[in-house]
């Protein structure tokens, strides 16, 4: 074990904190350390604290540049909505990609990310977040139907009604009368671990205000509850719009803030644009044994 020099940058959409670190910029992290790292980084009161680590590297097919991120408890998450704006900005403002559309690699496949530019600075980021699907064996969740479209699932001997479909990763959408009354540290972690998610899930309480204007809480697979999730929201608006509960634009309030999504139809599949800022809050450098 050896000390190490690690730069980062500190930063946010909506309140969902990561720490970013640019591979080529930092002494290497062992890939099979990176995943322990994550979760020491992000002890709150221990270390810097966040939602989760970002690494940025070079691309390894036809992206322009590569994105990897780990949850607060060390496990890799396929893709992230708010982390995916913070890696764009992340990599325009330093330099590492200076053009206005980039497209990014992620375990999900290839996002493209549009950047609005003030004063030499990425300041809102439009993203491609792909076609959802709505099959259980690509979610992947394990129910004899082939689609758990507003069906119940038992959680506790409770029956919820649920929508669950993937933009990447999984997601568990329930619409409520009022989010603000959800038990989220009871019935999240509850859904999360279900068995019927063999990979666990993403759980997101929504309260329709109007067909283009929901409330949403959410308790993220590996985090618990956040401020926000670009791809709950997502999950959130196109779960509405196939039920026929929501327009193709909705805006979306979350504790942390709002985030702007238009649902698109490519044949019988239902894709999304998600349209939000991100913050950077400071740069720093950490000395770890590793």
């Amino acid at each position: 074990m050896s000390k190490k020099t690690i730069l980062f940058s500190k930063m946010h959409g909506l309140g969902n904190d990561y720490v970013v670190i640019d591979e080529s910029q930092s002494e290497c992290i062992e890939e099979d350390k990176k995943g322990e790292v994550t979760a020491e980084i992000c002890r709150r009161g221990f270390s810097v604290g966040a939602d989760g680590v970002i690494f940025v590297s070079p691309p390894q097919g036809d992206g322009d540049i590569r994105f990897r991120i780990f949850n607060a408890d060390g496990s890799e998450a396929e893709m992230c909505g708010n982390g995916i704006r913070c890696f764009s900005k992340f990599v325009y403002d330093n330099s590492i990609f200076r053009q206005n559309e980039i497209k990014v690699e992620t375990m999900a496949g290839i996002k493209t990310v549009e950047l609005e530019i003030d004063r030499g600075q990425a300041v809102a980021m439009k993203v491609n977040m792909g076609l959802a699907t709505f099959k259980t064996d690509q979610i992947p969740m394990d129910v004899v139907e082939d689609e758990f479209i507003d069906l119940f699932l038992k959680v506790e001997d409770n029956p919820l009604q649920m929508t669950a479909l993937s933009v990447g990763n999984p997601h568990a959408v329930i619409f409520v009368d009022d989010a603000g009354q959800v038990d989220l540290d009871k019935w999240g972690p509850a859904i999360e671990n279900h068995p019927a998610f063999p990979q666990r899930t993403n759980v997101h309480f929504v309260e329709i205000v109007s067909p283009g204007e929901i409330i949403m809480v959410t308790w993220e697979r590996g985090a618990g509850p956040t401020l926000a999730c670009g791809t709950g929201a997502t999950s959130c608006v196109i779960a509405g719009n196939k039920l026929e509960k929501l327009e193709e634009k909705v805006l979306v309030h979350l504790p942390g803030g709002e985030l702007e999504i238009e649902v698109y139809q490519e044949k019988k599949d239902l894709g999304a644009f998600m349209e939000g800022d991100a913050k950077l809050v400071f740069d720093g450098i950490m000395v770890m044994d590793l």
